[in-house]
């Protein structure tokens, strides 16, 4: 499955949302439509899109967003910009400074709303349709450990997350992240 492909999965899934079908029972639904091969090589998708987010800039979106933010809630916060979809996605990815004009982060900012973007279910739905689809609890583990092996690893080293910085420093975090800062650290001097 190509990055193409991903992303066509995705945006139909966006397209099914409902009010009683929120976007991982769709994306559940759509996957399990799939072979358990299908499922399979969107779950690679998925971990490259997911790990090509791991970057602290766009951590540092993540701790804004979310009053906070621990490794596992990252993995939340990158799913959910996968949820967001493709152009969301490589927005942020291109500068996590412009979440700050995302509708949904507008007004989680001013509810006060820390949940905007997190998406932990997002993280699961491709073990959740080979369920469905083979009907075992492990089954999608077992083979995904099989998949995982049978794949070229050579040459894929661990991400550079870019440069560190202290995400509790207000005056690093206008600097980097000026129109996210200025919707979620209003109570700081300018």
């Amino acid at each position: 499955m190509d990055t193409s492909e991903f992303w066509t999965i995705i945006e139909a899934a966006r397209s099914a949302v409902g009010p009683d079908r929120p976007f991982d029972g769709a994306l559940v639904d759509e996957l399990a439509a799939r072979t358990k091969d299908d499922i399979l090589r969107y779950q690679e998708r998925f971990d490259e899109v997911h790990d090509a987010a791991y970057r602290w800039d766009v951590w540092a979106a993540a701790y804004l967003i979310g009053g906070g933010c621990s490794d596992d809630s990252f993995m939340d916060f990158r799913a959910g910009l996968i949820a967001l979809g493709r152009d969301w996605y490589e927005r942020a990815a291109a500068c996590p400074d412009s979440l700050a004009e995302h509708p949904a982060v507008i007004a989680a900012a001013g509810a006060y709303d820390d949940e905007a973007v997190f998406y932990e279910d997002v993280n699961y739905a491709a073990g959740e349709a080979f369920k469905r689809v083979t009907g075992g609890e492990e089954d999608f583990y077992d083979a995904w450990d099989e998949y995982a092996d049978s794949r070229d690893s050579s040459g894929q080293d661990a991400e550079d997350m870019g440069e560190d910085f202290d995400f509790d420093d207000p005056d690093e975090m206008r600097r980097r992240l000026p129109r996210l800062t200025a919707l979620y650290l209003l109570d700081t001097p300018h």
